[in-house]
């Protein structure tokens, strides 16, 4: 099935005759400019996508067998997108201020009907719009990411910006970056930001990347351990950072990530910094699809349950050779990957790990507090010899 996503590839289409013409998916599109020449047409086995018509012209379009699927008016977000979002998109309305200024964005506005909708117990309805919404931001990732050497950085939403971790992480993403490498992550707080902030500065010094952290780790007083996503101006602060470093467009189109962040735990705001981001409702669709597009590796940053799940999600997906490879599995931290630390949610889980791993993939696991290391690793992996 052909992709349609321009007028001037509609219109190539639409004059081609009826026994030489694909089946197509016309994909958010005004043809309403093309009431009279949809007439007599034949459309059997097309499909249109979010696509604003007139009625005169939606009843040609079903009259020649052709499939329409519009936006729902009751819902905030679109049955189909031909791309993913921008930060721009994700945070319209949106003025720099603080949680109640966030809450008059786009990104808020649809975590608020997913809520109110059921997160389980989904009207019909609006579950078909959901799904159909997660699927369109998947043929957009994969059509963003082809050809691209893919790295997911995985860690927990809790690490504050003061934590040595969050600046390790902006360290080794932004060198990945720099490489040549698409970072991607959660698109969350804590480690999932210093993913992004990492890529953001691929385009300037190291230096003002680390006085950016510092800016952005100042917090309100009494403000909680672990939950610096809380506070009122965690946001504002990384808007303010946006503000103090721009990105060229020459950065934006040199230097992408992706953050694929799910409104499931929409309580928490995205992190502004990727490039682009694929906002999925379903969450164990995200989850699966993001350490699935890792095909030159993931590391593991330190983080809590949800990280944890990671690592041995990908380690079956490396077992079973789900992805058509065996991709490199990297711990960072030592002494927390062992179970060797204070820290509430450090568990040994490097022992497991490696010695459950198979042949197939055991020779691609490694744990490194070393940033250079890391980045090493990366580079000299070569996917095409680890073919399943």
């Amino acid at each position: 099935m052909l992709e349609i996503k321009s007028r001037s590839a509609f219109d190539s289409w639409l004059s081609t005759p009826h026994t030489a013409r694909l089946p197509a998916a016309i994909q958010v599109l005004d043809l309403r400019p093309y009431k009279d020449s949809l007439a007599g047409q034949d459309f059997h086995g097309s499909i249109f996508l979010s696509c604003t018509l007139c009625p005169v012209s939606t009843f040609a379009i079903v009259k020649a067998g052709g499939v329409i699927i519009p936006d729902s008016q009751f819902l905030s977000f679109p049955a189909h997108r031909e791309r993913l979002y921008s930060p721009a998109e994700i945070f319209a309305g949106y003025q720099g201020g603080g949680l109640e200024d966030y809450q008059r964005s786009y990104d808020y506005k649809v975590y608020r009907e997913f809520m109110f909708g059921g997160k389980h117990d989904t009207p019909l309805d609006v579950g078909l719009f959901r799904y159909l919404h997660d699927h369109s931001i998947t043929d957009a990732l994969y059509e963003l990411i082809r050809e691209r050497k893919v790295v997911a950085i995985m860690g927990g939403h809790g690490m504050e910006r003061k934590d040595p971790y969050y600046t390790k992480i902006a360290k080794l993403s932004r060198r990945l970056t720099k490489a040549g490498f698409l970072m991607v992550s959660g698109g969350g707080p804590g480690g999932m930001e210093a993913t992004h902030l990492g890529a953001y500065f691929a385009g300037r010094s190291e230096e003002e990347m680390i006085d950016a952290i510092a800016q952005m780790s100042v917090r309100p007083k009494g403000a909680a351990a672990g939950k610096e996503y809380a506070d009122d101006d965690w946001l504002k602060r990384a808007w303010d950072i946006l503000a103090a470093y721009p990105q060229t467009d020459e950065d934006k189109l040199k230097y992408p990530s992706i953050g694929i962040p799910t409104w499931f735990y929409g309580h928490e705001p995205p992190s502004p910094f990727p490039t682009h981001i694929a906002k999925y409702f379903s969450n164990s669709i995200r989850e699966d699809g993001l350490l699935m597009i890792a095909r030159h590796g993931v590391i593991f940053a330190p983080g809590s349950a949800g990280t944890r799940q990671e690592v041995f999600q990908d380690a079956a997906q490396n077992h079973y050779g789900t992805s058509g490879y065996y991709s490199p599995m990297i711990m960072l931290g030592k002494d927390y990957w062992n179970g060797q630390t204070d820290d509430e949610y450090s568990y040994p889980v490097w022992p497991l790990l490696s010695q459950s791993a198979s042949e197939n993939y055991r020779k691609l696991l490694a744990i490194s507090d070393d940033e250079a290391e890391i980045e090493a690793l990366i580079k000299r992996y070569e996917p095409e010899k680890h073919r399943v």
